[in-house]
């Protein structure tokens, strides 16, 4: 069972209070983020990668691109297994790492909202370096490695390829661009968490609701939607992230990737233009994700109650 810590405060004041991890809130986290890939989140995973990595590409170009490459499962390549690894683990590893770190943040004086940010940004950073690095490389790997079958050569499944990876290159063979990794996620989870709540004030200004009314469904979707949109500022992040992870072949490209050489090399060949290829259908999946998260989360939280009966204090 989960201890509860509390730290006194003065009298008067709200106790700081450690929230205990509930199986129920890694159960309904894990089932959302389950959905969200395996509905259009990979589909548009796939587009934004496939437009990160051939930056010559436009919008159409790579879906024909991706349409050949097995028709609609073209667009679900690397959903089995990595996808789905990376959204059954990385809602627990957020939850666990973010709840200490706002809590600790919170005791040495942070308030709730740079408190709330802290922990976002700990647990996006702990979200790369556990589960997502090897995650995504894996993904981006199956996304972009060549055609064998178009040479008369049977492809090699994906854990034929993970082996081969691991035995050439090691560790870290498989998790390559996981430093850009924890840098998207870092200013990922910060920027959609303090965007989102500005756009919450926003809302709440232009309708008269006070900081303590509820909002409406449609208006945390709003607010929710602005926050994931808006950060998609990092996109260059994600651009270098994808070209360290693919299998594309290029004699210019730097033989030892890191993410300073990298961000040269594409700028070097492709302007400021190729560091934000594939922004679009980013902010798609943030949308996609939010109505996810919102929409269906009332949904998913009665279900995952009456599942587990435990009742359901995760925030979606």
């Amino acid at each position: 069972m989960v201890q509860t810590a509390t730290l006194p405060g003065p009298v008067g004041e709200k106790k700081l209070e450690k929230k205990p991890i509930k199986f129920s809130n890694l159960l309904l986290g894990a089932g959302l983020n389950m959905f969200e890939v395996t509905t259009l989140g990979q589909p548009l995973e796939v587009v934004k990668t496939t437009m990160a990595a051939h930056r010559g590409d436009g919008f159409g170009s790579a879906l024909g691109r991706i349409w050949s490459r097995g028709g609609v499962l073209g667009f679900y390549q690397g959903l089995i297994p990595w996808a789905w690894i990376e959204a059954s683990t990385k809602g627990a590893v957020l939850l666990f790492v973010a709840s200490e770190a706002e809590f600790y943040a919170r005791r040495a004086g942070a308030n709730e909202f740079g408190g709330g940010i802290i922990g976002g940004i700990t647990g996006g950073v702990a979200q790369a370096y556990a589960t997502m690095g090897f995650c995504t490389c894996m993904k981006t790997v199956e996304i972009t490695k060549h055609k064998m079958a178009a040479a008369g050569v049977k492809p090699p499944s994906t854990f034929a390829t993970f082996m081969d990876i691991y035995r050439k290159e090691g560790i870290r063979g498989i998790n390559k661009g996981v430093n850009a990794v924890a840098i998207r996620q870092m200013t990922n989870w910060g920027s959609r968490f303090g965007l989102s709540r500005l756009a919450e004030g926003w809302i709440r200004t232009a309708t008269g609701k006070a900081d303590s009314d509820k909002l409406s469904t449609a208006e945390k979707i709003l607010a929710s939607g602005l926050g994931g949109g808006l950060s998609a500022w990092n996109q260059p992040i994600e651009v270098i992230r994808v070209e360290m992870q693919s299998k594309k072949e290029d004699p210019n490209r730097p033989k030892k990737m890191t993410v300073g050489n990298t961000f040269r090399y594409i700028y070097a060949n492709n302007g400021i233009k190729g560091l934000y290829r594939g922004v679009a259908p980013r902010i798609g999946l943030g949308v996609w994700q939010t109505i996810c998260m919102v929409a269906f989360g009332d949904m998913a939280k009665t279900y995952v109650e009456k599942l587990t009966g435990d009742s359901v204090t995760a925030k979606h």
